[in-house]
């Protein structure tokens, strides 16, 4: 058995016009550390290519800032083909190559010639060369082996066993001293870094539907928590403006609309608006901020729900807004602040063709006006804010890169960034006490034989599956999967996002697992997104509800990802930075087929309570009230196989006293 690239040149594809292509992220390597760059890109390739491959490598490292090896992608789309259309010795070696493919479809990837499924820099791999060897690889793995993937790279196969995962991933995981944005993007270049963000390098991403559910929970408990909404209503009659209509961002107008909101989303990349346009996920289109207002306002009069795409800067949107005195209710935003710098966050002023130019031409002016707009950004919010406008920061790292632009009135201890910020994270106010705190998150699945009647199946299961008058998040859940059809999510294969809790998982996965031993469905793949109760530790986003000093700590995620493999889960992958970008959090996530086995059943029943009561677990100990309450009754409940250690929780004027009294007397 051997694996590598065949010593025939391949011709090299043609790219097709209209297909959106990532700018230049920059070249800032020493001749030595080109050199390593160049052998590195080089080691996959035979020899006798090496004298005709070298040039091309350098030329798209010098105008491209990484070398993709364009020379070895695939012609033309690369869409999820049904799974009993791939080669393999192993269900599991199918599925995986169903997901990358799907991940890197044209109707999913941000810049699918640059292997970018979204959020900028979010990768499947680091270049064509790591994709060939990765199919190859999944098409001989056994059951009775495990693929390992490291930063995109096909490290080998090892022998296992077939409770063991197929598969295993980490990505761009940096020593401690090294763990910092311009590290990493030597590192990149140079080949040995892959930015996974949260389930592009996972291979788990499903298109922006995996963000539109966790969205439409948002902005309906934010209505229920700031505007008075009852639970059983939804936000008719109240404006949500936000930015980004890209991969994960484009959810943002769906969701707006399935929660009966009226939005205006302001996107700089027309190619962008035109994607979300012609499938759907916003209504209306203009580049006049009057006319966007105007389409919202009468909407709210007539209580109807309405999505337009604003073609501009959303700080000259919100500038308008402000001298007019138009109320806003919801505010977010949810550009790739992660990537601030790297052309994620356009600067208001310049066109996004502009901003394309700049990132190669002029990289320092390009920072210059990103950080002048920031605070053009953040001095605008305040003023809306004063307003009554209630506005939370969408996971982007966005209050963090206004920080980081010099604006430090943003922080909220006045000294650094370690308490966070003025303004909450959605998941500080809404989604961790509200969803993640419950164990609720963004469980979901892919029917592998690519059949829509499959997936209309296994959404009556789940729906059965549920109890809407538990909680109000159950019928909320509810609502969402009765619906899922009618509001048309699918984008690219077929595949679904259901928000549960750890027994509302366990039980549609074990349904899901004997509807394919029964023949009602094919073979289907569960995931969820990394962004989850347990899966990321990251003190801006996923764990700033943390409130004991543990926010800035990893383990959580490390921990999961662990037990994952431990107990046999299909893929765990492990990655750094994910939304919010480098050294700013650790997300882990993982993928199980379901053969209808009952091998697969009982890996289920271990590894599906532990994905998310980890979490929970660490969160009770936090002293999360919601937490604490939902570990007792799991205590309870599963006392003998189960336990979560609960914390004691003193009296705060005890600790006041004692803090007070003690200080004073050491003054």
């Amino acid at each position: 058995m051997e694996v590598r690239l065949s010593n025939q040149l391949p011709d090299y594809p043609s790219f097709i016009a209209g297909i959106r292509r990532a700018p230049d992220r920059g070249y800032s390597l020493t001749p030595a550390q080109t050199e390593t760059a160049l052998k590195n890109a080089l080691r996959y390739i035979p020899e006798e290519l090496h004298e005709t491959l070298a040039p091309e490598f350098m030329e798209e490292l010098l105008t491209r800032g990484r070398i993709y090896g364009y020379r070895y992608r695939p012609q033309g789309d690369l869409k999820a083909k049904p799974i009993d259309q791939y080669k393999g010795n192993c269900l599991e070696g199918k599925a995986f190559q169903v997901m990358i493919d799907n991940n890197l479809c044209f109707d999913i990837a941000l810049y699918p010639y640059e292997l970018v499924t979204y959020g900028e820099t979010g990768q499947v791999c680091q270049n064509w060369m790591q994709y060939r060897l990765i199919k190859q690889y999944l098409e001989i793995l056994t059951n009775e082996q495990t693929l390992v993937i490291e930063s995109g790279h096909p490290l080998g196969l090892f022998r296992s066993r077939p409770d063991a995962p197929r598969v295993i991933i980490t990505n761009s995981m940096m020593v401690g001293m090294f763990d910092n944005q311009k590290d990493w993007h030597v590192a990149a270049q140079m080949g040995v870094a892959n930015y996974g963000q949260m389930t592009a390098g996972g291979w788990m991403y499903i298109g922006p539907q995996g963000i539109v559910h966790g969205t439409f929970n948002t902005l309906l408990n934010a209505g229920r928590k700031k505007l008075g909404i009852p639970q059983d209503q939804d936000l008719r009659g109240h404006l949500f403006v936000s930015s980004g209509l890209g991969g994960m961002s484009g959810a943002q107008p769906k969701a707006a609309v399935i929660a009966g909101a009226a939005s205006i989303i302001a996107e700089v990349d027309s190619s962008r608006i035109e994607t979300r346009h012609s499938q759907g996920w916003v209504q209306h289109v203009t580049a006049d901020k009057a006319e966007a207002f105007r389409m919202a306002q009468e909407a709210m009069q007539a209580k109807e729900p309405i999505s337009v795409a604003y073609h501009g800067n959303i700080v000259d949107l919100l500038e308008y807004a402000e001298v007019q005195s138009i109320r806003i209710d919801l505010l977010s935003d949810q550009t790739s602040c992660h990537a601030v710098y790297e052309g994620g966050y356009c600067p208001a002023g310049i066109s996004f063709a502009e901003r394309t130019e700049l990132l190669s031409r002029d990289p320092d002016k390009f920072c210059s006006l990103v950080d002048a707009s920031l605070r053009r950004h953040f001095e605008v919010i305040r003023k809306l804010v004063a307003r009554g406008t209630y506005f939370f920061d969408y996971g982007n790292s966005f209050m963090k890169a206004i920080y980081d632009a010099g604006v430090t009135e943003i922080s909220r201890n006045g000294v650094d960034e370690k308490d966070g910020f003025i303004w909450p994270s959605y998941v500080e106010d809404i989604m961790g006490p509200e969803l993640f705190d419950y164990g609720y998150g963004p469980f979901r699945w892919v029917c592998l034989s690519g059949k829509h009647e499959d997936l209309v199946k296994t959404d009556h299961a789940a729906m059965d599956c549920i109890d809407p008058t538990r909680r109000g998040q159950d019928l909320d859940n509810y609502n969402w999967i009765r619906d899922a059809e009618k509001n048309r999510l699918v984008v690219g294969t077929q595949a679904r996002i259901l928000y549960q809790d750890a027994e509302g998982r366990l039980n549609i996965a074990l349904r899901f697992n004997r509807m394919v031993r029964d023949g009602e469905v094919g073979p289907i793949m569960l995931g969820r997104d990394h962004h989850d109760v347990s899966g990321t530790d990251s003190p801006f986003r996923e764990t700033s509800n943390i409130y004991d000093g543990s926010n800035v700590m990893a383990d959580m995620a490390v921990q999961c990802f662990a037990g994952n493999a431990a107990r046999g889960m299909s893929l765990v992958a492990l990655h750094n930075g994910g939304g919010v970008g480098i050294g700013k959090a650790i997300n882990g996530g993982f993928g199980m087929v379901l053969d209808g086995s009952g091998r697969v059943d009982e890996i289920l029943r271990s590894a599906m309570i532990w994905d998310v009561m980890g979490g929970v677990a660490r969160r009770s100990w936090a002293r999360n009230p919601n937490a604490l309450s939902t570990s007792a009754a799991f205590n309870e409940k599963y006392d003998g196989g189960y336990h979560i250690t609960l914390p004691f929780i003193p009296k705060e004027d005890l600790i006041q006293h004692i803090v007070r009294t003690s200080l004073k007397h050491k003054s």
